[in-house]
């Protein structure tokens, strides 16, 4: 006879152990419980953000946690870097309610990794976790289910199951064993290689030193600067800031060394940041900002120190975050990343269904034509 499991769902991620939410899933830092709990209690996630936590637990009849989902109520669609905002126009348009809905994901990081977070050594299947979700979404009289930024196996065990299958597009670094940032180049065409030097040399020029922190290197005061930085870039781009100053501190002291700040230093003061967070093979870029403008500051604080850090500690990968075609002739290559949708009303999933298989044909084609873009050399005559 299967096992009956036990489905239930909680309003603080703070209800469920640590130890136990982090037995699940494959130690990635952004599904971590300390970087989730960092969320709910610095205010960024809650019912008054529009994102009001319903994390969802898979029980074994013995009471031990088998399974956990990173879950939200979402009353919007911000935040999220997966878009849906046109279907829920259309929705609303022909009389429905999209709002609420169920969001699977990591609040403001469009970082891909396990959503559907087992155990490890359980044999729960991921479909057993998309029943859990669609029987959760029911019971709450939400809209649909969005899983965003999943793995690849999870995308395909949901769309087994019925679930809508859609595909971005990101751009990321892979380390090939390179000894240097010098080795690095050399994998470069001549041309490329060249205009990444010229690029690095000009940020150094400006008279800025760059310095890459971690743990417990980084202080309360590079905390409340690194603040100032993210804002510098919120307001700039987008007029509202997701994350709050009281969760920098909070996150980097429970995440510890995971954590790496990139600072710009002037006069041994700071003046521009990049975070980022370190996983057991890969380095994640995440938020940055400056106070002031200087030649290729961008690109030197988010990619090349990156780049550099990854190196040094032997990291395979560089994830930069969303967009950015000109991250391309800097060594971060097109990547798929996948998202899967569950929608109750038949119409409304209809249009979708049919939407997603032309964007799909679109974004593989579009990955092909970057794909070509590549800075690599294609053979020796480049160098």
């Amino acid at each position: 006879m299967p096992v009956e499991l036990t489905l239930s769902l909680h309003a603080n991620i703070a209800d469920i152990p640590a130890a136990e939410w982090d037995a699940c899933g494959d130690g990635h830092p952004f599904t971590s419980h300390a970087f989730l709990l960092s969320l709910e209690e610095s205010g960024c996630t809650g019912a008054r953000t529009g994102w009001a936590p319903q994390h969802l637990v898979l029980r074994d009849p013995a009471g031990e946690i088998l399974a956990v989902v990173p879950a939200y109520a979402k009353a919007h669609s911000y935040g999220e870097y997966v878009f849906d905002h046109g279907w829920a126009r259309a929705f609303e348009a022909a009389g429905g309610d999209y709002y609420p809905k169920f969001q699977v994901a990591v609040p403001f990081s469009p970082v891909p990794g396990a959503r559907l977070l087992v155990r490890e050594g359980t044999d729960l299947p991921l479909a057993a976790l998309g029943d859990a979700l669609a029987q959760a979404t029911e019971a709450l009289k939400l809209s649909s289910c969005h899983v965003t930024f999943c793995t690849r196996p999870e995308w395909d065990a949901l769309g087994e199951s019925g679930w809508l299958q859609r595909l971005g597009t990101q751009f990321h670094w892979t380390n090939e064993n390179y000894a240097g940032f010098d080795d690095f180049l050399a994998a470069l065409s001549s041309r490329k290689r060249k205009a990444i030097r010229r690029e690095r040399r000009d940020a150094a020029s400006t008279g800025l030193t760059f310095r890459a922190l971690r743990g417990r290197e980084i202080t309360p005061a590079h905390w409340r600067l690194f603040h100032k930085f993210y804002r510098s870039t919120t307001d700039r781009k987008w007029g509202s800031a997701y994350l709050t100053a009281r969760f920098w501190p909070l996150m980097g002291e429970r995440l510890g060394d995971r954590v790496v700040l990139m600072v710009a230093e002037r006069n041994g003061q700071p003046v521009a940041g990049a975070l980022n967070l370190m996983g057991r093979d890969a380095l994640y870029g995440r938020n940055w900002g400056t106070l002031e403008e200087a030649p290729f500051l961008h690109f030197e604080l988010c990619y090349y120190q990156a780049l550099d850090f990854a190196i040094a500690h032997g990291l395979k990968r560089v994830e930069a975050g969303a967009q950015g075609e000109h991250k391309i002739q800097r060594g971060y290559l097109p990547v798929p990343t996948y998202s899967a949708h569950l929608i109750a009303h038949p119409g409304l999933r209809r249009a979708v269904a049919d939407a997603l298989v032309r964007e799909r044909r679109a974004v593989e084609t579009e990955m092909e034509e970057l794909a070509a873009l590549s800075p690599f050399r294609h053979d020796t005559a480049e160098a």
